[in-house]
């Protein structure tokens, strides 16, 4: 034991001071799109062409993403012969409605608002999340299970990931929301007390991602039960999770 403690006092102070300061980035990450107004060429459409699941759309003032949808590949940027798309650091992604997520040519990036002041009272210092994969491919499960790592130390904040959906506030769901999934969804979410949250965390919850329109999924999970929080991304980077689930409690401005 003194062996232990010894070794820990060592090793010093390692959580992150992530949100005090901004995170650690790569330098190749790829974060909120960045659409320059005007330089579109009337008639081309390379970037809507290049985008693998129709996340982008044209109109006369440039290019429309639905970040929703993106997959945050470069596929668009590298395809625009006048570089009208390119992806900022900007790691602050989530949104609270749907159509948060649209993003335009010259269009300041919304935040997400923080929860009602009632829900704020009951969570925003101890928020209990169920976390249900719904058919995902465990890339939005592993940058979520990092946030418990000593690094991020999500329960910080009072935020913590738990057993049963009847010990939860709320859940945070990954994955298109399969037909096999569906089922166990809607009872995980019956057995959540209310009043309860619903978190979309990656593409595939919000839209369907990759999969989107296959047979064999529901293309994300508002078709489903209500969503409170959209965190996109494929899969969303830690601090883009944890920026999201912090401004839904009115943690951070």
């Amino acid at each position: 034991m003194l062996l232990s403690l010894l070794e820990r006092i060592r090793q010093g102070y390692r959580t992150m001071p992530f949100p005090r300061t901004p995170p650690p980035l790569a330098e190749r990450f790829r974060g909120r799109p960045v659409l320059e107004q005007g330089r579109c060429a009337a008639d081309c459409r390379a970037c809507l062409e290049a985008c693998p699941v129709g996340a982008i759309s044209v109109t006369a003032d440039g290019p429309v993403i639905d970040q929703g949808l993106c997959l945050f590949c470069p596929s668009c940027s590298e395809a625009c012969p006048q570089g009208a798309v390119a992806f900022s650091h900007d790691y602050r992604l989530a949104g609270r409605a749907r159509t948060d997520l649209v993003l335009a040519p010259a269009q300041t990036p919304p935040r997400a608002e923080p929860l009602e002041k009632d829900l704020r009272r009951l969570f925003g210092r101890s928020l209990k999340l169920r976390q249900v994969s719904a058919g995902g491919c465990n890339a939005c499960e592993a940058d979520t299970n990092v946030l418990n790592t000593l690094a991020w130390d999500l329960g910080r904040f009072g935020i913590q990931f738990v057993a049963s959906p009847r010990h939860a506030d709320g859940l945070l769901v990954t994955g298109p929301v399969s037909d096999n999934m569906r089922e166990a969804l809607l009872a995980t979410w019956e057995a959540v007390p209310a009043p309860k949250l619903v978190i979309a965390c990656g593409a595939c919850a919000i839209g369907g991602g990759p999969f989107r329109d296959l047979p064999a999924v529901h293309n994300g999970l508002q078709q489903i039960i209500p969503v409170d929080l959209f965190i996109p991304g494929c899969p969303p980077h830690p601090a883009t999770i944890m920026d999201g689930l912090l401004r839904l409690l009115g943690r951070i401005d």
